[in-house]
């Protein structure tokens, strides 16, 4: 059932807050954010912050699903289960495979965008350093040659919204830029560039930094790194994966103070464990083993191997920063939408403004969330 209007007690708009609000849905959009709901009996709503609904750039899965399946209902399964957290625009993110596995996962992938399911699809590998591989197949990784990038950038069309990029390999420079002009966002990352090869990037046309601290090199007061530059460029915006285990809270905290909400993302790099359960699961070509929610890829000895994405949700994110971090709900609202949104040029979603889409989350002054709309319609509803 279509909903037509909602009252709010705060929501956070494109021009600030607007407490006791009510706001008016036609058409599956925005019509109106407007003061006036003082008084009024809102039932389970009236008590909550209406915030733009969650864009997700940056993920792999979910339910025991990988993003590119061959079977395209399971990709829809996924799809789902992280609408259920709030993530009302995802980006399906693959990972290190051949070539022509790839062009497959995104004449898949392609549909599901063209149907308005997803946002777009986002390409991590093979193109990364082997120094950083994470949790990539060595074997697979490779440079980006005019070749592979052609096909590429023809099997995603207009779906291709991102990929992640190693500038230090051969024909980093060429790649980088090409996909620049076929409308491709490029992202620092997986990279085991100094701070020189990572500005040169941005200039190249990056804009874009991959999980930002994961899979590239650490600050040294002396040899300082891509992540200062990173922090810096107004050009860039950088993720982060708020989980408590990709980094610290004080971490994040310091990125954010750096950058800024307005050039930090909050993205989960969920794998297909998501909302799934611990146990043994296929990343790519690689087996990973799921603990108390900790992904992490099977080594031939046993011992502890690299992170393997994460289990994070939007919803635990946006609570994560709001909670252990200390971000106002408004600057949490910027990081979960509005500025992944924006940088991606995502023109009618990441805002609670008139004519834009209709999908809102409701959290509560904990940032935890209650209820989701997607296109006006209720996809989870609060209880009363």
């Amino acid at each position: 059932m279509p909903i037509t209007q909602l009252q709010v007690a705060h929501a956070v708009t494109p021009t600030g807050v607007v407490d006791d609000a009510v706001i008016t849905i036609a058409d599956g959009r925005i019509a109106a954010v407007a003061p006036g709901g003082q008084g009024a009996d809102g039932g389970a709503t009236a008590g909550l912050w209406a915030v733009p609904g969650f864009v997700d750039t940056h993920s792999h899965g979910a339910v025991g699903i990988a993003f590119g399946n061959p079977d395209v209902e399971a990709n829809r399964r996924a799809i789902a289960y992280h609408l259920t957290q709030g993530t009302t625009t995802i980006f399906a993110s693959t990972v290190t495979e051949p070539i022509e596995k790839l062009e497959a996962q995104l004449r898949v992938l392609r549909g599901l965008h063209a149907a308005g399911e997803l946002g777009g699809i986002h390409l991590e590998g093979p193109f990364l350093a082997p120094e950083k591989k994470g949790a990539h197949d060595l074997a697979l990784l490779r440079d980006p040659d005019a070749e592979s990038v052609e096909r590429l950038i023809a099997a995603g069309g207009p779906a291709l919204k991102m990929i992640t990029l190693a500038p230090e390999r051969q024909f980093g420079e060429e790649a980088t830029r090409r996909f620049v002009e076929a409308g491709v966002k490029v992202a620092f990352g997986h990279s085991d560039a100094d701070e020189v090869t990572c500005a040169q990037q941005i200039e190249w046309g990056a804009t874009i930094a991959t999980h930002l601290f994961s899979a590239m090199r650490s600050i040294h007061h002396r040899e300082p790194g891509p992540v200062p530059v990173l922090l810096v460029d107004e050009r860039v915006m950088v993720e982060l994966i708020c989980d408590g285990v990709h980094h610290a809270p004080v971490i994040a905290a310091m990125a954010i103070e750096a950058a800024g909400p307005g050039r930090v993302a909050l993205v989960t790099d969920a794998m297909s464990a998501t909302g799934h359960g611990d146990g043994r699961y296929i990343l790519g070509e690689l087996e990973v083993d799921v603990e108390d929610g900790t992904a992490r890829l099977v080594t031939a000895d046993g011992s502890q191997g690299a992170i393997a994405g994460s289990t994070l949700t939007m919803a635990k994110a946006f609570e994560f920063v709001v909670q252990q971090v200390g971000v106002s709900i408004p600057d949490a609202a910027a990081m979960a939408a509005t500025t992944p949104a924006a940088f991606h040029g995502l023109d009618e979603v990441g805002r609670l403004a008139p004519g834009l889409f209709a999908d809102i989350c409701l959290v509560d002054d904990d940032g935890v969330l209650h209820g989701v709309i997607r296109r006006g319609e209720w996809a989870v509803t609060p209880a009363v």
